[in-house]
């Protein structure tokens, strides 16, 4: 009876310490943070259901969809905000290998959507792995580079973690994904940039890259994928075929003006002359359905994520912790630039969603364990 009335009370001193933390947590996340990407994810559930009022009772399943994506999304930020980020930084070799062993599998046993075979079918849901990949390479390089011989021997840490990042970006281009071994490839460089690396071993990269290039045009490139980046230097070429999405994006974005035509009354979108809506040009649906001032209003969104973080970054005075939200920022910025680039033809079209908007469940619930990590440095920071 002794043992039993025991237990109860440390079963209920535990629940109680337990829920103090909670609400430490809790009082030390950053609500406008957390606020500013719920409602970049609620801006483009607006749009997704615009989409779906022009295209069918079908796309009502996508909106749907991306509720749940959403709340998936939040429940992982919220758990990782509550996991040390020390302990993600441990087990940054194992998460690496585990990264590679995902890549090779989804090789073996994914499903190809869309000519790229990156894609789980878990229940009917596509999951794309690679999401999960770029913030295990934030973490893998963001460790590295905190380590306290990093600047004795530069040279050394440049050959390793550039090698760490091709053994990903092969994977990827092997799948083909071209638009995620893009990211990869500029995560490794910028955290370069950030980690204060000599130009000499940027020449090394420009060099090595047209190498590449040059070879992957000659040898390895598809002609769709020439094709794009055709495009891409000349919008107006080809424009019934690999230009028109581009060219429908473009008229989309302007015809919007300042107020736009309205949530719903986008002739781009609503009549189907814009392919990939609710994925790759959904930007260019803002642009047209709320016009200059939704953007503004999506530009002012995005804007307090990246201010926010990088106040973070100010009062963190963990070398590992700083490079990963550098990282983490350098990624969002990146995927946010490129996929708006698409949109009014000043990037090719490479298939980068738009980070918080676009629908997809792997790239939310990427996005936002990636917050859920910051959150966690943020809390540590103040506590």
């Amino acid at each position: 009876m002794f043992l039993a009335h025991k237990a109860r009370a440390l079963w209920a001193f535990t629940l109680l310490f337990m829920w103090g933390q909670i609400k430490l947590y809790l009082k030390n996340l950053d609500w406008l943070l957390f606020s500013a990407i719920l409602l970049l994810a609620i801006f483009g559930l607006v749009e997704i259901y615009s989409i779906a009022l022009g295209q069918g009772g079908e796309n009502f399943l996508n909106f749907q969809k991306q509720i749940g994506f959403i709340i998936l999304g939040t429940v992982a930020l919220l758990s990782l905000s509550f996991i040390d980020f020390q302990f993600l930084k441990s087990i940054n070799r194992y998460l690496y290998i585990g990264a590679i062993l995902i890549l090779l599998a989804v090789l073996v046993v994914g499903d190809t959507i869309n000519g790229t075979k990156g894609w789980f079918n878990v229940f009917g849901f596509g999951i794309q792995p690679v999401e999960v990949v770029k913030i295990v390479l934030i973490i893998f390089l963001a460790r590295m580079f905190s380590t306290a011989t990093f600047k004795t021997r530069p040279l050394k840490y440049f050959v390793l973690s550039g090698l760490a990042t091709l053994g990903l970006v092969a994977l990827v281009l092997v799948q083909p994904d071209f638009g995620s071994a893009l990211i990869l490839s500029f995560i490794w460089v910028f955290m370069l940039i950030v980690a204060g690396f000599n130009k000499r071993y940027f020449i090394i990269i420009f060099l090595g890259a047209a190498i590449i290039f040059t070879s992957a045009w000659l040898f390895f490139f598809q002609d769709y994928q020439k094709e794009r980046i055709m495009t891409f230097l000349n919008p107006t070429h080809n424009s019934l075929d690999q230009g028109y999405n581009m060219s429908q994006a473009i008229i989309a974005v302007g015809s919007g003006g300042i107020t736009g035509r309205g949530v719903g009354f986008g002739s781009q979108s609503q009549l189907k002359f814009l392919p990939e809506s609710h994925t790759d040009f959904i930007f260019a649906v803002i642009g047209e359905e709320l016009g200059f001032m939704g953007v503004t209003l999506l530009f002012l969104f995005y804007g307090i994520f990246f201010f926010r973080s990088v106040a973070a970054i100010r009062k963190s005075k963990d070398d590992f912790a700083i490079f990963f939200i550098l990282g983490s920022l350098g990624l969002i910025f990146v995927e946010m630039f490129i996929n708006i680039g698409m949109n009014i033809g000043i990037m090719p079209v490479v298939g980068i969603a738009l980070p918080f908007i676009s629908y997809g469940g792997s790239s939310i619930i990427a996005t936002f364990m990636l917050i859920g990590i910051i959150q966690n440095i943020i809390i540590k920071s103040k506590i």
